[in-house]
């Protein structure tokens, strides 16, 4: 069975999404579910970002009216990825655009290391700082994860279809997960996506 996960790198409720994600295959695998091929699909917050990067808190501030309610809103996601596990450093992230990052993923999918290297670009962002608009440091995270040698040079067609194809089918929030015919939106408790695997069957 395949779950297809439309999300975006820089998306927090994504990265925590993830760790529920993997919170309902283990449920999944308990009960003798069979094997789940999961496949991260693309989707960008803000494609026009630059790939120069920003800091985050003063992205957020420009958009969400300013730096007081971007600090409220930045302290309440921190403080769920913490009930996840998840440290996030908001304060070091710099928001890019992500079109390369994808690029990445693509090529992590069909090298079959693509959790991992979805993981590495999450970490990168959110604890650690990476402004995944600079290729450099999408090769070097990537190498991390397991994919070596990535190439960059090439045409973003494939990803620009795979976007294009997220906005066709109604992904306008993210993550959102897709079992067959059958999708939830948003970072829903282990329990949701549980029962979402279990429909699929």
């Amino acid at each position: 069975m395949r779950v297809e996960v439309w999300s975006d790198i820089v998306c927090p409720w994504c990265y925590i999404g993830k760790r529920r994600l993997e919170q309902a295959l283990e449920l999944w695998r308990a009960e003798g579910g069979e094997d789940v091929d999961v496949r991260w699909r693309p989707f960008q917050l803000d494609p026009e970002a630059s790939s120069d990067g920003r800091p985050l808190d003063e992205a957020m501030a420009e958009k969400f009216g300013g730096a007081e309610q971007a600090a409220r809103m930045m302290a309440g996601v921190t403080a769920t990825a913490a009930e996840v596990g998840l440290a996030y450093r908001l304060d070091r992230a710099v928001r890019a655009n992500t079109l390369d990052a994808h690029r990445v993923l693509a090529l992590a999918a069909e090298a079959g290391v693509q959790d991992a290297v979805q993981e590495r670009l999450f970490r990168g962002y959110f604890v650690e700082g990476a402004n995944l608009g600079d290729r450099a440091t999408l090769t070097a995270l990537a190498a991390d994860a397991g994919l070596p040698g990535v190439d960059l040079s090439g045409s973003a067609d494939a990803v620009r279809a795979e976007l294009a194809e997220g906005i066709a089918i109604g992904v306008r929030s993210v993550p959102t997960f897709v079992v067959g015919r059958r999708g939830v939106a948003g970072a829903q408790p282990a329990e949701v996506l549980l029962d979402l695997l279990r429909g699929g069957v």
